[in-house]
């Protein structure tokens, strides 16, 4: 066992460089399991937040189970054995999720939530146990009686290293990495990153024979890299029977196109959204809303035109179809696979975010089509909301006519239907005084000041227009009185309003997907309760305010996430911003905390005073925020740029993480005995905290309560514990 009041300067920064090559191993393995993950169950947000809530409660348990590392007999070699694991376990855990998806659920078919909540932690299991109990190792190898008597923290240090490490992980994946390679490709930077560090580790350390094992792991993953193609190999396996002949990753996610016998399908996110012989999803798209208005000559298409929609409003002779397409990766594979999609020259494609489009154009246009999916995602939402409503009819002609879609109607209305229906209904009559709903494959809206028809058959035969499928009919199917009658029903029902802070629709359509699934917790799920509840019932008073601040740190970052979303659309580099600016505020929080306890004590300082005194202040920032993001927007207007608000959010996203960040140090400084365990409470207590928030707020608090209710119960969580914590420890 090393004696630790002995490690010598480079030994200590050979262990915080490990520790920093774990940050970047941990960012970049979660951004690309997040993504796999959501391909694998064909996610929406839900499975988002219950695969990020599942990283956090694993690697919260590792850090646990590593609290008895001081007393391991060699902690050097299980460093460095562990850094080999960490750079393996990612590339294994790729293949696991493409190969066993369908081996364990049926093929093709939705997994609900108790196969998704069972899928991810048995994915994520390996890498966020071996991660925690590293984090726990590194605090136990630096804790010496030296650094106690100049009052340093062994558990900040590894604490910020570990966020430079996330900062560069997350910089590297977001802005270089991922437009270039693919997952695989990416993990192995990562990978060889902790293989070199566990060989300067070995060396170190003089381990001869884990130093020889270590030097081979790293040929066997130069001779896969360069051998071996994983990716395309997994990915045939993935879309077995559909031939690939496109795949790639975008910062959107990955796209994949197959072609089955002439039908091309592309995939996004194990998605698909477009395919060569959806004829029935063109035509309803386009000719629900073109016939309203035959003579239009502009037109706006929010999605889809890969698809055939452009060239479909085409046949109207319009002047010019303006498609915006989020990912400019949809863009490529579209010309290069469907070329006759886009060739017209009157189809000018702009590769942005929709909403950012419609918020910045100066143009008029008569009719305007959305065509992305239902508002399964926060992002989503943002194309159903009064907000948005609002800025569409301020780019309209005077009679000009939104369309889109929502739902699936098949002869009956649901209650959860029922509820989406109603929802958008309500919403949109806030801007637009007429509004018809069309019961085709999916429900079909029309929003306009001007007059709406329903005798479309009748207009597309007076223009001359051919169509496959929405012909007379059809249409007199589709338009059956009792098929109307069920959708005027459905609308009477009361119903949110649904805004961009808080999004109704989003909550109704979460509760409208769970319905389609029998949820069984069983025997499992009871367990992970009863053992969930035991450990927050048995949170110590500095660990239970360390839980607290986790879990505004989650909480607080998805408010400020979806109000940069909404404020200044899905701009990923933007967006990558914000999680920057909050890894950057952690780290430095927690080293000036770090700096100051490095120096003698002053009289008056109790790191126990300063952590309460940063648990008000993290409660007062979370009350201020409902306040402060809806005027940002006027902020912009004022100042006559956008950079203004963009960079208050960057400063709040900061700020709350330097308070957060600040904490952490502090805690481990209040700490008696082992590094090790109060490095495993603390820790353990900060991403169980961070993983109930992200998971209970990004699906279910901001949906049913709002923004302003989310941010007021962050901040009674954080003074509850802090009023606790100052009862406890002052002396009466």
């Amino acid at each position: 066992m090393i004696e630790s009041a002995l490690l010598p300067d480079r030994t200590r920064r050979l262990v915080l460089l490990a520790v920093g090559g774990l940050g970047v191993s941990a960012v970049m393995t979660q951004l690309v399991l997040m993504r796999e993950l959501l391909g694998a169950f064909s996610g929406n947000e839900l499975v988002f937040g219950i695969s990020l809530g599942s990283w956090l409660l694993l690697t919260g348990a590792g850090t646990w189970l590593g609290r008895s590392s001081a007393r391991l007999k060699d902690p050097a070699r299980t460093l460095v054995v562990g850094l080999v694991l960490v750079a393996i376990i990612p590339l294994m855990q790729v293949v696991a999720v493409r190969v066993l998806r369908d081996f364990v659920f049926l093929r093709g078919a939705a997994v609900g939530v108790t196969g998704t909540v069972l899928g991810s932690l048995a994915l994520l299991f390996p890498f966020c146990l071996v991660s925690g109990a590293l984090l726990t190792l590194a605090c136990a190898l630096l804790d010496s009686r030296v650094a106690r008597r100049e009052g340093a923290s062994a558990i900040g240090r590894v604490y910020v290293a570990d966020s430079l490490g996330s900062i560069g992980g997350g910089i590297l994946f977001s802005f270089v990495l991922v437009p270039w390679l693919d997952h695989f490709a990416l993990l192995c930077f990562p990978a060889a990153l902790n293989l070199l560090l566990a060989i300067a580790l070995a060396r170190h350390f003089r381990r001869r024979l884990l130093l020889a094992s270590t030097v081979i792991v790293t040929a066997g993953l130069a001779f896969h890299v360069t051998l071996i193609d994983a990716d395309d190999i997994t990915t045939a396996i993935q879309h077995w029977g559909q031939p690939t002949v496109f795949r790639a990753n975008s910062p959107y996610g990955r796209l994949v196109v197959t072609d089955d016998s002439g039908q091309l399908t592309f995939y996004e996110n194990g998605v698909p959204v477009i395919s060569t012989h959806n004829i029935d999803q063109v035509e309803e798209t386009v000719h629900y809303a073109m016939s309203q208005r035959p003579d239009a000559r502009q037109v706006l298409l929010l999605g889809g035109g890969v698809a055939g929609t452009a060239r479909e409003i085409l046949r109207y002779g319009v002047g010019e179809v303006t498609y915006v397409e989020i990912d400019p990766l949809i863009i490529t594979a579209g010309r290069r696979f469907l070329p006759e999609n886009l060739a017209d020259a009157r189809i000018k494609t702009v590769a942005t975010d929709g909403r950012r489009f419609v918020q910045q154009t100066g143009e008029r246009y008569d009719v305007v089509i959305v065509d992305v999916p239902d508002p399964s995602t926060s992002q989503l939402n943002r194309f159903y909301t009064a907000e948005f409503y609002a800025e569409v009819r301020r780019i309209l002609t005077p009679d000009g006519v939104l369309a889109f879609a929502l739902g699936h109607y098949e002869n009956y209305v649901s209650p959860g239907l029922a509820r989406l229906l109603a929802s958008a209904h309500r919403t949109l009559r806030l801007s637009f005084g007429q509004v018809r709903m069309i019961p085709g494959g999916r429900v079909f809206f029309l929003a306009s000041d001007g007059p709406l028809f329903l005798d479309i058959a009748a207009r597309l035969e007076q223009r001359g227009l051919a169509t496959k499928l929405v012909n007379r009919h059809y249409l007199d199917a589709m338009l059956a009185p009792d098929r109307l009658a069920d959708l005027d029903r459905a609308v009477a029902q009361p119903a949110e309003i649904n805004t961009d802070f808080s999004p109704a629709l989003y909550y109704y359509y979460l509760r409208h997907w769970l319905s389609q699934f029998t949820v069984r917790t069983g025997f499992l799920g009871g367990v992970l309760l009863v053992l969930l509840t035991a450990y927050l019932l048995g949170l110590r008073t500095v660990p239970r305010v360390i839980f607290a601040a986790g879990f505004a740190a989650a909480a607080l970052e998805v408010v400020l996430l979806l109000g940069f979303q909404v404020l200044y659309g899905s701009l990923y580099r933007q967006v990558g911003l914000v999680v920057t600016a909050f890894m950057a505020g952690l780290a430095v929080g927690a080293w000036r905390v770090n700096r100051r306890l490095d120096r003698k004590a002053t009289a008056g300082f109790s790191p126990i005073r300063l952590l309460l005194l940063l648990s008000c202040a993290i409660a007062g920032l979370a009350v201020l925020l409902p306040f402060i993001l809806p005027q940002l927007g006027r902020l912009d207007v004022l100042t006559g740029s956008v950079l203004v608000g963009q960079g208050v959010v960057l400063l709040l996203t900061f700020l709350l993480a330097a308070l957060v960040g600040g904490q952490f140090p502090l805690a481990g400084a209040t700490g008696s005995g082992e590094a090790a365990v109060t490095a495993a409470r603390l820790y353990s207590a900060d991403l169980v905290g961070a993983a109930l928030g992200a998971l209970l707020v990004s699906t279910l608090l901001i949906p049913l309560l709002g923004v302003t209710a989310v941010c007021l119960l962050t901040a009674g969580l954080n003074l509850v514990a802090a009023a606790i914590a100052w009862r406890v420890t002052t002396p009466a």
